[in-house]
């Protein structure tokens, strides 16, 4: 690998530089592009950015030079909120919800979350790996450089261990970045039946110490929602997670108003995700407790569902707004950003410069990364991509394609496609 590689005659450089915190207001608008702008790596960090003329000086006789050829760069997208470790796929309850079925009438029937996980359980390590393997090319053919990885179906303590673990040798062995996040508080497993509280028990006494001493999770989430966990169950098995240095995230009103943006922001939440269902009296709530909205059209969109998270109402109120797929087997079957992207700006008014600062820098930050990737400055990680457009806005506009040209994590080439 040589020591330096230099990326000229871009059309764009995104860099998304700015204040060190997470981007609100008009501040989610400011891309800082760079007009025919060029970018320096020096091994896994970004050296310098700029005109090209200012980086083509610095270019020595060693460095690779790679031809943008007119294409836009900017930050790997970070996923703020995927599921990418299970077993099997829900293609049949696709065709139900065609059909009129809703999402609580399949789980009703024993599909949904359940029925991944009796898929999942039946796997092995290694078939994990090998199907989360598969979902990383995904991510990273599409731009995406850093996911959130949650765990969420296994459902018993060797199960829950085992997905876990699994995210672990990914993020060993792919180009892609793993951020985990133990969901043990995902559903209830059919054989607890109505012994909730039983549950509830295994998830904070047996399951969150063994992934506490494996340092197996960086943060634990909890399904905050009538009929999965109530808000005293959800606080419970949070606080615990808390004890054993876990950040937190929540799944919060996405079914229904269920209180768990209050909840976040009693507890001081990293972020709230979904909130779909969320009122001004929570959106409020949140931007006292200083937490993070991580908001997932793409599964209002696969769910067949008009009722998106109020996005305009969260900007106004000074919210650092996080968008992400929520890549999973049953409600959003898609690792893709910019069709993500597209979904916010069609659904949900937002600007394109809005969600691509929602799902770059401000996703950074909502795990704890806001210092290392989600915009192209000096001293950061090398995580960018060269998209085969010329303007940013060519993400959300040109939907349902493969934009990026070349793909590079921490300064290594991790895909790409032939040239135009």
């Amino acid at each position: 690998m040589p020591e330096t590689l230099a990326i000229v005659n871009c059309s764009q450089v995104v860099t998304l530089a700015g204040a060190h915190h997470p981007r609100t207001g008009g501040d989610l608008r400011q891309l800082a592009i760079i007009e025919d702008g060029a970018l320096l790596v020096r091994g896994e960090f970004i050296e310098a950015v700029g005109r090209r003329r200012e980086i083509e000086n610095l270019i020595s006789a060693e460095s690779e030079v790679i031809d943008a050829g007119r294409r836009m760069v900017m930050p790997g997208f970070v996923d703020a909120h995927t599921h990418p470790v299970f077993a099997g796929i829900r293609a049949n309850e696709f065709e139900q919800r065609s059909t009129g079925a809703t999402y609580r009438e399949i789980a009703a029937r024993g599909g949904g979350i359940r029925a991944t996980v009796r898929s999942t359980r039946n796997a092995s390590l290694a078939d994990l790996v090998k199907a989360g393997r598969r979902y990383s090319d995904w991510f990273l053919r599409t731009g995406t450089t850093t996911v959130e990885a949650k765990s969420g179906y296994g459902l018993t303590v060797e199960d829950e261990l085992k997905i876990l673990r699994a995210i672990k040798q990914l993020n060993e062995e792919t180009s892609l970045r793993y951020v985990p996040t133990f969901l043990g508080a995902h559903d209830t497993p059919s054989e607890y039946g109505s012994r909730r509280s039983m549950y509830v028990n295994l998830v904070i006494n047996e399951m969150l110490p063994h992934v506490a001493k494996e340092q197996l999770a960086e943060y634990c989430d909890v399904f905050c929602e009538e009929g999965v966990f109530t808000t005293d169950e959800s606080r419970q098995i949070l606080s615990a997670a808390r004890s054993h240095g876990l950040g937190l995230r929540l799944h919060a009103d996405q079914l229904s108003l269920s209180g768990g943006a209050k909840l976040a922001a009693e507890l001081n939440a990293a972020t709230a995700d979904h909130l779909e269902h969320t009122d001004l009296t929570g959106i409020m709530a949140l931007k006292t407790g200083k937490v993070q909205p991580v908001l997932l059209p793409g599964s209002v969109y696969a769910l067949g569902s008009n009722q998106y998270p109020a996005a305009r109402q969260m900007i106004d109120a000074g919210l650092a707004v996080v968008l992400a797929t929520d890549f999973n087997p049953g409600s959003s079957p898609t690792p893709s950003v910019p069709m993500i992207l597209s979904i916010a700006c069609t659904h949900m008014k937002m600007t394109p410069a809005e969600a691509i600062s929602a799902a770059t820098i401000n996703a950074a930050y909502s795990l704890g990364r806001g210092n290392e990737i989600g915009s192209l400055e000096k001293g950061k990680r090398a995580d960018f991509v060269i998209h085969d457009c010329e303007d940013y806005r060519e993400l959300a506009y040109f939907f349902g394609i493969e934009h990026p040209w070349r793909v590079y994590a921490s300064g290594r080439l991790a895909c790409q496609k032939p040239d135009r």
